[in-house]
């Protein structure tokens, strides 16, 4: 993969950073708008972060830890911080009180009432609009548990345990064939869609591109391992059912088995992993270091947070009728 074309300035001085030589010397200069749901800033973080997974052909693989680089990342990554902060205050304002880390995460995820993207998919999506909704994903889940992958060598005892099991799922169970990024691959070639890493990340939106980039965050940063624990468990608490309901919408369309084989996938095993991340890994983690109880719930609002932006972002763009205010 080639680096991307850029859209806008920040992307653009992302883009020359990573290819020139004399990095010393680049900057960038963040808009005064928010940032976590603009395309150019976004694409920008992503290009960035992608160093440190399948880089780019005509980038320097040094560039990773080129300090200039480095230096701009953070730059980056400390607005994104701070919107991340500011957008999920209510969120975790509203985490109930207890012991128990696993069901204050699983009681955050019953709460969401936002808006209903997989009952719209599952009931109403037209082909074009289940194509759109495949494609926004892609650049996520063509890359599916490798920012978790990240993770594992920052843990020890149970919870490292138990989060290398909820991988070896993930990857599948030592099965190539069943790598759920490769089923993933498979739903959008079934689809009509490009299934190349990354064919997308050019098109997508900018709150996409936020989702993958908050998962990188907290992955690369080890000061972040709490909230990378969080995120991932809210993840798989809310993907089972919502997995069913899209699946159910790709079958009504008469789209190929392979399309919906990846959803019911997920709709069987995420029902289980999401105890398993909550208990088994938060649970365990929180358990022996109990003051990062915040930081790990700060990582579950944040993915719940940015699944309703997204769910609200689709609906306008599909259904502006549906369109649905997000909590703050």
């Amino acid at each position: 993969m080639e680096l991307p074309e850029p859209c806008g300035p920040v992307s653009r001085q992302v883009a020359e950073a990573l290819r020139t030589e004399d990095r010393d010397r680049c900057h960038v200069v963040l808009p005064d708008e928010p940032v976590l749901a603009d395309r150019d800033v976004q694409l920008g973080l992503w290009m960035l972060y992608e160093l440190s997974y399948r880089g780019f052909e005509d980038v320097d693989p040094m560039a990773e830890w080129d300090p200039a680089v480095v230096r701009i990342r953070r730059v980056l990554e400390r607005r994104l911080e701070q919107e991340l902060r500011q957008a999920t205050r209510t969120r975790l304002a509203e985490a109930p009180e207890g012991d128990d880390v696993a069901e204050q995460i699983l009681a955050l995820v019953r709460r969401e009432d936002g808006p209903k993207l997989a009952s719209y998919l599952r009931r109403e999506a037209t082909l074009e609009e289940m194509r759109d909704y495949l494609r926004e994903r892609s650049v996520q889940q063509l890359r599916e548990s490798d920012p978790q992958s990240f993770l594992l060598p920052r843990l020890e005892g149970a919870a490292k345990v138990a989060l290398a099991e909820l991988q070896y799922d993930e990857y599948g169970a030592g099965r190539p064939e069943r790598l759920h990024q490769t089923l993933y691959a498979e739903a959008l070639a079934g689809a009509g869609l490009d299934d190349r890493y990354g064919a997308y990340v050019r098109e997508i939106s900018g709150t996409s591109l936020a989702s993958v980039n908050v998962m990188s965050l907290f992955a690369l940063n080890r000061r972040w391992l709490a909230a990378g624990l969080g995120h991932f468990a809210a993840f798989e608490a809310s993907s089972a059912v919502p997995s069913r309901r899209v699946a159910a919408g790709i079958e009504r369309l008469g789209l190929p088995a392979a399309v919906a084989a990846y959803f019911h996938e997920h709709v069987e095993a995420d029902a289980v992993h999401e105890q398993v991340a909550a208990r088994d890994v938060c649970g365990a983690y929180v358990a022996a270091h109990p003051d990062q109880r915040e930081t790990v719930l700060f990582g579950a609002t944040c993915h719940l947070h940015l699944e309703a932006l997204s769910g609200a972002e689709l609906l306008a763009r599909w259904a502006p009728e549906q369109r649905a205010e997000v909590a703050s």
